[in-house]
């Protein structure tokens, strides 16, 4: 999958793992395979940002966890004569909005943060670029889609757009029922995949943390485990039947992935994006998925739900998975 240009700049390790596509897919791949490239969090975060606003400052962020966008805000030190003069001068300097806006300065020289005109966005230098809203809107970048919406803030149609996915509007094909059972067993198997591919890479121990290495170990070295390729749904889901106990971190691995913002056992639409908007031009039944995890109809996935719609068994749900 192509990376939207504007997050080229951003140096993250990209590993590309691929899923066999549906038979009755029409989406043009490559060599039969839906391929999905797994980035750090961080990336899909800068695309996909979380819509609430901070004031922090810089240079007390420290990265906590695995996903670096988590911070860890310290007490602000107190300010040197100096740090006051520039932030008189330029009150805006470590004040910090939301994306979709921009901060200015009211009359009485305070900092205050107003929608920004979409206008003002930098100028796109490709179509990967471009979103696609929840209203079936392609914008030209993620910059355009949250300024605009910004606009649309206590508004009916505001509280209902969200950035659906990365690409230009496109014809998603009904996802049929058959189809639908099918998404989870290449799903799992393409998680499992995705973490041996960091267990591999991880030479410089900052892809996963020593405790997630100890569960991916097992995994990489258990001679029965299926090895990454093009399988059958039928091969799936009897490997699943058959190695049911390697499928279960990865599952709680992933959801922990996501519940960063805030980390509270729940996934949000806003925190479901880094995962939801790469995928859906090339696996149509992801919408109806997710949204068939979420049985309560909260608009929250529950860590329960979430493993549940992976098939794993209740008794096999733990939140010390989730590392």
């Amino acid at each position: 999958m192509a990376i939207p240009g504007g997050l080229e700049r951003v140096q993250v390790l990209k590993i590309q793992t691929c899923i066999p596509r549906y038979e009755s897919s029409s989406f043009a791949t490559s060599a039969g395979h839906l391929c999905y490239e797994q980035l750090k969090i961080q990336v899909l975060q800068e695309a996909l940002p979380d819509e609430t606003e901070v004031i922090e400052d810089p240079t007390t962020e420290e990265p906590v966890g695995a996903n670096p966008v988590q911070v860890e805000v310290g007490e602000f030190e107190e300010p040197t004569e100096d740090v006051e003069e520039i932030v008189a001068e330029n009150p805006c300097q470590n004040h910090h909005c939301k994306h979709g806006k921009v901060c200015e300065v009211d009359d009485n020289n305070s900092p205050m943060c107003v929608c920004q005109d979409p206008s003002s966005c930098p100028a796109t230098a490709g179509v990967f670029e471009k979103v696609c809203g929840t209203d079936n809107k392609t914008y030209d970048s993620s910059c355009h889609f949250f300024a605009t919406k910004c606009t649309l803030e206590g508004t009916k149609k505001g509280h209902k757009l969200h950035l659906d996915y990365i690409g230009p509007c496109k014809f998603i094909p009904a996802c049929l029922d058959t189809e639908l059972t099918e998404f989870p067993l290449r799903m799992r198997d393409w998680l499992k995949n995705v973490l041996i591919t960091l267990y591999e890479r991880d030479e410089d121990n900052n892809l996963l943390t020593e405790k997630q290495k100890l569960k991916v170990k097992k995994i990489h070295e258990n001679e029965k485990r299926l090895e990454a390729g093009d399988h059958t749904v039928e091969l799936l889901a009897r490997d699943f039947e058959k190695n049911y106990n390697m499928y279960i971190f990865p599952v709680h691995w992933q959801f922990g992935q996501l519940d960063q913002h805030p980390m509270d056992g729940y996934l949000s639409h806003t925190e479901l994006a880094p995962l939801r908007a790469p995928l859906i031009p090339m696996e149509h039944c992801t919408t109806r998925f997710f949204e068939a995890c979420d049985l309560d109809n909260d608009k929250y996935i529950a860590l329960e739900e979430w493993a549940s719609c992976f098939g794993i068994k209740e008794k096999d749900i733990d939140k010390d998975l989730v590392i």
